[in-house]
């Protein structure tokens, strides 16, 4: 007689981010963000140059867009299929937003789905309770301390697809590279238009750091703000909510309470008014026949899926 054997899950965590890349993480947060917070007496003192402020909103879309559209729609839950030259520049966009290689940030992120606001998840403002020093100490937890935790989501767990994809793995390996990029091709482009160091220094500064730190903090607050506070028309496990002054500059990822409830779904405010930049490419790149198996919201679905 043979025992039936069950294989266990694989670990959560697969060991500790080593001390240089480690270093690394309060490096490209903690600069940008002080380049963040001396932006406006900077900007009082010598001015900001239309050429400054077109590149920092140039490159913002464009790197937050690589995360939003990218990193998160594409590569974490698969709401479209994409022809091989978008997908390795959707891992190149969202890798210049300086928020991680690709396969830690989709392992973590499918983590975060798979144990939402419960034990596992690694970025939870409720992980501590909910008294008010509790809600503040998690606030804090989940939009920036778990970024500097030095524990490892398992990868051969989260996301054994993309590890066996050469062109990811390759992607992944080049993030240090394509960081170096994402602020020097702004001091670049500044020195190209005004033919001065002068003004590729501003361009570092206002589209490299500026843009850097801001993008940071706006999708850092959907994993703490919109977690916290917010409606939730949709029946979800957890807490998550719709949050509307980050639309915007989201993206359309603060409809975080429709995500929650339906994750693989390419749009994210489906409802009259709620602005989702994200799905609004995507649905460009379905019209352009580079994007195909796009999961549209129907309304039957969210029906079902409304918590009323």
């Amino acid at each position: 007689m043979h025992a039936t054997q069950t294989a266990s899950p694989k670990p959560l965590l697969a060991g500790r981010r080593p001390l240089a890349p480690h270093l690394s993480v309060y490096l490209f947060i903690v600069g940008p963000f002080l380049g963040l917070i001396s932006a406006v007496p900077i900007a009082w003192g010598w001015g900001l140059h239309w050429w400054d402020a077109l590149l920092a909103i140039g490159w913002y879309a464009l790197t937050i867009l690589g995360v939003t559209v990218g990193y998160h729609r594409y590569f974490t839950h698969g709401s479209f299929r994409a022809k091989r030259w978008l997908r390795i520049t959707l891992a190149v966009a969202g890798s210049m937003a300086v928020q991680g290689p690709i396969l830690h940030w989709v392992a973590d992120h499918r983590r975060h789905h798979a144990f939402a606001d419960r034990d596992g998840d690694p970025h939870s403002p409720w992980a501590f309770g909910t008294s008010p020093a509790a809600v503040a100490r998690g606030f804090w937890h989940a939009h920036l301390g778990w970024i500097f935790e030095r524990d490892l989501t398992n990868q051969q767990r989260f996301v054994p697809d993309l590890l066996a994809d050469r062109d990811i793995r390759l992607i992944h390996r080049l993030f240090g590279p394509l960081t170096v990029l994402t602020f020097a091709l702004p001091a670049l482009t500044g020195w190209l238009i005004t033919g001065t160091w002068w003004g590729a220094a501003t361009a570092f500064f206002w589209a490299g750091l500026v843009r850097v730190a801001a993008l940071h903090h706006v999708a850092w607050s959907v994993n703490s703000i919109c977690h916290l506070i917010g409606d939730r028309p949709f029946h979800t496990r957890d807490k998550a909510a719709n949050f509307w002054p980050l639309a915007l500059l989201s993206m359309g990822e603060s409809w975080h309470n429709l995500h929650h409830a339906d994750p693989t779904c390419a749009r994210h405010g489906v409802r009259p008014g709620q602005i989702d930049i994200s799905a609004r490419l995507i649905w460009i790149f379905e019209k352009c026949g580079w994007a195909s198996h796009v999961r549209w919201p129907t309304p039957r679905r969210l029906a079902r899926l409304s918590a009323s």
